[in-house]
């Protein structure tokens, strides 16, 4: 199989296709295949970009429905059909059932840049500089959202000083630590030497973090320490939005209503490029073009968003998914974690992570995700030094595929710990 073009020519910032060397040429549902017609299970998910799986038949048909239409497919922020028929499926489908009352920004097609245009938003309203990030985070690679983002290698790469950001001690770094008590002591002590901030950044699940689920209780508390304080509160759902954690926004298990929520990924639909940036309208401060984007009008993404949330609804999505998340739980609780006393578990919905950290054997967890693709399954790693396996495979799998995948993970374990 030839990797060499990629070799020579693509720069060496490529990370993914290091993990799976091969070439691949279709996917289709949960599924991967190579240019040797060999068959993967996807774990991956694009990174949880296509949640509806691979080249779902429902949302395609709708894009080429679109294509063969001569429909626009460019426009930047002007008024388009498909942005008309995807905001209104948005606010009266996901939105107003919710009670939710956001407006709708479109920034650039990525998480990174929904994260920038929050950041920006929230220092323009309150006129402060500083903002509140919890350890653990990612919220993205660009120089605002890599400021809120922790993990040393990420921001090594900025070049330059990441500012106006303190990090907070996740709630589950330290115990006996009352995070919410620490930061309001962080406001009221005179000598504390921390300016108030902004906004509260937050992944109501940490994802990269290690796949570190944000407790019911924490996050009510969180809501009500932004409201006393006059801070606003800001939830990246970009990676665990879009039914990942078993309802559509991963917050509404608490019941609370951020001021911000960014989200990217899985909401364009068929794996296409687009962002969502949603603003209480009391904040909407924007002056027009004061934060914009080349690709913020990205009009296949609005016609795949729009039959991504179709497709949600009349296929019961969340409900598949809270169904296949006690099926992960069990299997993993009863095959995986037997295999060793020191493995643990985490996670809720369809995002959950085995955490290798406490077997002192260097890039275990590395190991583990490369016997797993020699073995037929695509999965990747997160967490500090990357200890942990992190299972996010397509909400739609078959609980026959998600099965056969946890049975991989289980052989690939067995061979790993065998070798050692």
């Amino acid at each position: 199989m030839d990797t060499s073009v990629f070799e020579s020519y693509e720069s060496e910032v490529r990370s993914y296709c290091r993990h799976f060397p091969t070439v691949f040429t279709k996917a289709k549902g949960a599924n991967f295949y190579d240019e040797n017609g060999r068959k993967y299970i996807d774990f991956f998910c694009g990174a949880g970009a296509v949640n509806y799986g691979h080249n779902n038949p429902e949302i395609k048909q709708k894009l080429i429905d679109y294509l063969m239409s001569d429909g626009i497919m460019h426009a930047l922020d002007m008024y388009t059909v498909p942005k008309r028929e995807f905001i209104e499926t948005f606010e009266e489908k996901v939105l107003k059932p919710r009670g939710l009352n956001y407006k709708i920004q479109f920034p650039g097609p990525t998480g990174t840049n929904a994260n920038e245009a929050a950041l920006k938003l929230v220092r323009k309203f309150t006129g402060r500089q500083n903002v509140f990030a919890f350890m653990g985070a990612f919220h993205g690679m660009t120089l605002g959202s890599l400021s809120l983002t922790t993990d040393k290698g990420s921001r090594k790469g900025a070049g330059v000083p990441l500012e106006n950001v303190t990090f907070i001690p996740a709630p589950y770094m330290f115990p006996e630590l009352d995070v919410i008590a620490y930061m309001q002591r962080l406001l009221d002590d005179d000598h504390s030497g921390i300016e108030k901030p902004a906004a509260v950044f937050l992944e109501t699940i940490q994802a990269e973090g290690g796949i570190r689920v944000f407790t019911v209780d924490f996050l009510k508390k969180l809501r009500e320490f932004c409201t006393k304080n006059d801070i606003l509160m800001v939830v990246d759902d970009v990676q665990v939005g879009c039914c990942r954690s078993g309802t559509f926004f991963s917050f509404e298990r608490a019941g609370i209503q951020p001021d911000i929520v960014t989200m990217s990924k899985s909401i364009g639909g068929y794996g296409l490029p687009l962002a969502l940036t949603l603003i209480n309208p009391a904040i909407d401060v924007w002056t027009p073009g004061e934060h914009n984007g080349t690709f913020r009008g990205n009009q296949l993404a609005f016609v795949a968003a729009k039959g991504g949330i179709e497709y949600m609804l009349s296929h019961k999505v969340e409900e598949q998914v809270q169904k296949k998340s006690a099926v992960i739980k069990n299997y993993l609780e009863q095959e995986v974690l037997p295999l060793d006393s020191r493995l643990e578990l985490r996670g809720m919905g369809m995002i959950w992570g085995i955490e290798f950290e406490k077997i002192p054997v260097v890039g275990l967890a590395d190991r583990v995700i490369e016997q797993c693709f020699a073995n037929g399954l695509i999965i990747e790693g997160a967490g500090r030094k990357n200890s942990v396996v992190k299972l996010m495979p397509p909400l739609v799998i078959s609980e026959e595929e998600l099965t056969e995948g946890m049975t991989i993970i289980k052989k690939s374990v067995q061979q790993v710990l065998a070798a050692l």
